[in-house]
């Protein structure tokens, strides 16, 4: 059953919610294609096609980036910071990522340049998030554009003047780690096609990812406990 405030979400698709959030959940957390998924649900008695999950995981995956906001629980006051490679239609775009010192997930933003003001619109988007602590410390790598746009911001009243910044390589290796589950998600996909749907599924990934790192209020333990907690946050009753 869905409550009437999220039914709109879910007005005139032709499978039930749970079957819907259940191929776009498997999609983001696992190794699989969209093809694998179609005959996944084939031996379930369902019909469909891959580019109707491909639509779902498009539409849900940001849906859920945007409700899992408020469940996070709080990062702590050191940020680790750090771009990745990511090829979107044969070019190579740029995913910044902020971890805090214990891994929590902060934020992520896709970008197609790596300067300053890319970097700049990244600590802004991440500086919005409910769950994240203002930076008391930074540690970020050699990138020039980094103490560019955090000088820029603490002019601009938006951080706080005596914010540290450190280059300090192996301190960022807790980043590093953090990148790998998505390079791998991402890997083993046959190729994001469009700068936009790179941004969908890629947010899709990163709630899975922190849901996964048990980033989220609700003690989510196990996959059963993972798919009762999405269901909750697109008001389906259990």
């Amino acid at each position: 059953m869905i409550s009437v405030a999220n039914h709109s979400l879910f007005k005139w698709k032709h499978y039930q919610s749970d079957i819907i959030l259940l191929t776009v959940r498997w999609y983001l957390r696992y190794n699989l294609s969209f093809r694998d998924l179609v005959e996944m649900m084939e031996e379930r008695g369902l019909s469909m096609a891959h580019t109707t999950i491909m639509r779902w995981v498009h539409q849900y995956g940001p849906e859920m980036d945007k409700r899992i906001r408020r469940q996070l629980k709080k990062t702590n006051d050191s940020w680790r910071v750090d771009e990745t490679y990511i090829k979107v239609k044969g070019q190579w775009m740029y995913l910044y990522r902020a971890v805090d010192s214990e891994g929590n997930t902060i934020d992520f933003y896709l970008s197609k340049t790596r300067d300053h003001k890319a970097a700049k619109r990244f600590f802004k988007k991440a500086l919005r998030s409910f769950h994240v602590s203002m930076p008391r410390v930074i540690t970020v790598d050699k990138n020039p554009a980094y103490p560019i746009a955090i000088e820029e911001l603490k002019n601009e009243k938006k951080m706080p003047v005596g914010i540290q910044v450190r280059k300090v390589k192996y301190l960022n290796n807790v980043i590093e780690q953090d990148h790998r589950f998505i390079k791998k998600r991402v890997r083993s996909m046959l190729g994001l096609k469009s700068f936009h749907t790179a941004t969908y599924i890629l947010s899709g990934i990163e709630v899975m990812h922190m849901i996964k790192k048990k980033q989220v209020h609700q003690g989510v333990k196990s996959a059963q406990n993972q798919k009762e907690f999405i269901h909750k946050l697109f008001g389906l009753a259990s």
